[in-house]
This record gives structure tokens, sequence and C-alpha cells, in this order.
């Protein structure tokens, strides 16, 4: 393979302190002695940092004074040889070591080719790999750590055993298909068993995808409501931050307001909404409209009125525009009234989930996001409790082998010749295959690593 180079580190103008070139590829070395002066009797070898100077090849023009970091291969991450600039931090500088690196022999790499070339090279599988971009884009501490679970393997060593098992039953057919008077009868329900016990065990992880998309997509939640029945002031206290103006004039919210919270381990977007009723008023007409949008792209609705009030005409109206969507009833503003009266607020009995607030005296937070965790279908897998999370491409590929499975115990119920049983397997391997990487396309992998940002 070729020599690439890219900047590592994400560059900000005068705010980045270190900024890293990183090179793998056989000429690494080659470029690193023709860039890098390092004075003194300092060592070039394997996983040494030395210190000096980049200088223009043929000018001599001091670039940066930087580090450099050796790691020859096959112990680097991606088993060639690899050497990192660590220069100063912001633009010039480390545009200027990347275009001297390429004018040197190297290429720039393209979108995600670090972790390319470790997963051809046998350093990553190909869940370790999507786990390296997932732990870069993780928005929670749950979103890492599932991440950080995929890159220590532990979605693809249950894959691996399942596939194995998978081979051992097809091995155990098709020896029976060429050598069948040499061996003794199948045992066609001991088959069947082994088939469907990893059905069993697939359908356990593909029970962790819908946790997953959460945790790496998050959730868009919208407060909406009539005017003046706290929405803002509930953003304010369930962020904690006063992200949102908050008068007792109806209408105060012009626009929709966004927050980024983290709720049982799950990124959520915050949308608080101006109040929806009908206005004259151009600019607030707008942000209503801007709230029913925002309502319909959302992933849960939090349907806000007032507990003083109770359930009014117009929440009826909003009522009707969302009922179609998952949703919360927050009765807001419960300090200010009677808890006996509370109770006698009646609401559609179509709405099933309700939370109590006073959002400024911060009461009721707690209860509000235990409701959302509780909205939101995770399927049979506990969030606290996940080890590892698949992803759209992993699920699809996991589905495909559990039809495939499935039509391999029909077949099997079906007393059909053994070719049949081993069209089926196949099929399951070489879709497991798929989500580690042992069966898999190239258009497959440019698909996955194109998502990656270049230096990576």
């Amino acid at each position: 393979m070729d020599t690439i180079v890219a900047i590592a580190t994400a560059i900000v103008p005068q705010q980045g302190s270190v900024g890293i070139v990183r090179i793998s590829g056989s000429e690494s070395m080659i470029i690193a002695k023709t860039l890098f002066h390092a004075p003194g009797k300092q060592i070039w070898e394997s996983h040494r940092i030395l210190y000096g100077y980049i200088r223009h090849p043929q000018t001599g023009q001091l670039i940066d004074e930087a580090l450099l970091l050796i790691m020859k291969a096959p112990r680097s991450y991606t088993r060639e040889d690899v050497v990192e600039f660590h220069c100063h931090g912001g633009i010039i500088a480390i545009q200027q070591v990347l275009q001297l690196c390429i004018e040197t022999g190297a290429r720039l790499a393209q979108p995600g080719e670090f972790t390319l070339r470790a997963f051809l090279n046998g350093r990553l599988d190909l869940t370790q790999a999507e786990s390296v971009a997932e732990l870069v884009g993780s928005q929670s501490p749950a979103a890492a750590q599932v991440a950080l679970a995929g890159l220590q393997g532990k979605l693809a060593t249950p894959i691996r055993q399942l596939r194995a098992s998978c081979l051992d039953i097809l091995a155990e057919i098709e020896a029976r298909i060429d050598f069948e008077e040499d061996l003794p009868p199948l045992d066609e329900s001991r088959i069947s068993q082994e088939v469907a016990n990893i059905l069993v065990h697939l359908s356990e992880i593909l029970a962790t995808a819908s946790r997953g998309e959460l945790l790496r997509t998050g959730l868009k939640v919208a407060i909406i409501g009539r005017p003046n029945v706290g929405k803002s002031s509930l953003l304010n206290a369930w962020s904690r931050s006063d992200r949102a103006i908050v008068t007792d004039l109806p209408g105060t919210t012009r626009d929709v307001v966004e927050s980024q919270l983290v709720v049982g381990g799950i990124p959520v977007q915050v949308l608080d909404t101006a109040g929806i009723r009908e206005t004259e008023d151009r600019v607030e007409k707008i942000g209503v409209e801007r709230s029913r949008q925002a309502a319909e792209s959302a992933d849960l609705v939090l349907l806000t009125i007032d507990g003083n009030a109770g359930w009014t005409e117009l929440d009826e109206v909003i009522y009707q525009q969302v009922k179609n969507c998952s949703l919360i009833l927050i009765i807001n503003k419960v300090d200010l009234v009677e808890s006996e009266l509370i109770k006698s607020i009646v609401y559609p009995e179509t709405i099933k989930n309700v939370v109590t607030t006073a959002a400024i005296n911060n009461q009721g937070i707690e209860e509000l996001e235990a409701g959302i965790i509780n909205a939101v279908n995770f399927g049979n897998v506990q969030a606290e409790n996940l080890d590892f999370a698949i992803n759209q491409r992993q699920e699809a590929a996991l589905n495909r082998a559990k039809v495939a499975l499935e039509q391999c115990l029909n077949t099997i119920k079906n007393n059909l010749p053994l070719d049949f049983w081993t069209i089926d397997l196949r099929g399951a391997i070489y879709a497991l295959g798929e989500v580690t990487g042992e069966d898999v396309t190239e258009s497959v992998l440019d698909r996955i690593f194109s998502r990656f940002c270049i230096g990576k």
C-alpha cells in the first residue's frame, strides 16, 4: 500500500494547543527523516518520542518546533509504519507540515482510511472499526461505554461463536452428503435444537438494536402547549440553566429554543416551543407554525398544561393535533393548586403517561425523566445493563441470518433433502460474517469508512 497522511486532530483557529499530522505506510520513516531534525543523540526507534524541528527539505526554512512519535509495524494502529508530528495547534503550522508530507511522497488519506487499513491488516475486525467512529461521535457517557465495549470485541465474540456453531453444523451435514454410507444417520432432532439455540442467542443480540440507535442518535423531545403554561420554566428547570426567557406575559417565546441533555444515558435534544394559539402577530404566528413542525418531527411530545386552569378547550385542540405522537402529559404549576384539584382534572382517557411538575420550584424533574425512559420502548434490554448494542448495518445483517436459520428449521421440518439445509446455513454464515468482516464486499467497506473523519 502507498503512504497516506492526514491531520489527526480537530484544528480550531487561534485555539488548538496541539495539532497532530499522522502518516502511515512504508515511506513513513523516510518522510519523517527528511522533514524532522532531532538535535543531539536522540535514538530513532519504535515507540520513542523525539524532540526537534520540522524544516523545509529544500530551503531549510523552519516550519515548527515539534515532537515526533515513531511506531513501527506491526505495533501500530494500522500495523504499518506510523509516525506522528505533534505540532503547535492552529491552522498555519499544521497545514504547512501536511503539505510538506504530501510533497515528500505521501498521499492525502481518504475518510476513515487509517481505520480501514487497520481492518485490512487484521488489527481490528469490522465491529471494532465501526466502534471507533461511534466512540468519536458519542454524545453521552453511556454511548461511549457501548462503543468501547464494541472496540474491546464484546460484540464480535458472540457473533463469531454463532458463526462457528453454524459452520460446525454445516460441516456435519456436508459430511453426510459426501460420505453417507460411511457415517451413522444424521440426528435431525439434535440439529434442529442446535439451530434453535443459535436463533435464541441471535434474538438476544438483535434486541439491543433499538437501544443502540437511541444511544447513537439520541431522542428529540418537544415541549408544546398553549401560552403561559410554564414550558420555558420547565426547560430551564430541566436543563438547570436560563436557556429560555420566562415572564408572565403570554407569547414570550417566539421561536424554538433548543437544549441538549442526557436522560438515562440517552442524548436528548429538548425543544421549547412557542405557545400554540391563534394570533394576528406575524412574528408569533411564525413561532406557532414552527412549534407545530417541531411536534411533528419529535420522537416524544411533552404536552404541558396549567394545573391551575385544568384541561381547557385550547389544550384539547392542541391534543387533537398531536394525539398520534408518542406523548406525555405534563401538568405544571401544581404548587399553586390543592392536590385534590389536580386529581380531579379530566383529560382524554387515551393519555396514559402523566407527570406533575412545579417547574418554578424544580419539582417533578426526576419523575419527568423516569416518564421519558418508560415512554421509549427499549425492547427486552435494560439500558444500564447493556454490554454492547448493534447498529443499523449490523441489525440488517443479523436479521438476514435469522431469516436464513428460520428457513433452515422449516426445511428440516418439511423433510427436504440435505442440500437444501446447506443453502440456508450458508446464507446465515455469510450474513454473520458480514457483521465482523469475514465476508464483506468492497462496496460495504466504502460505505462504512466514508462516514469517518479524514484523520481516523
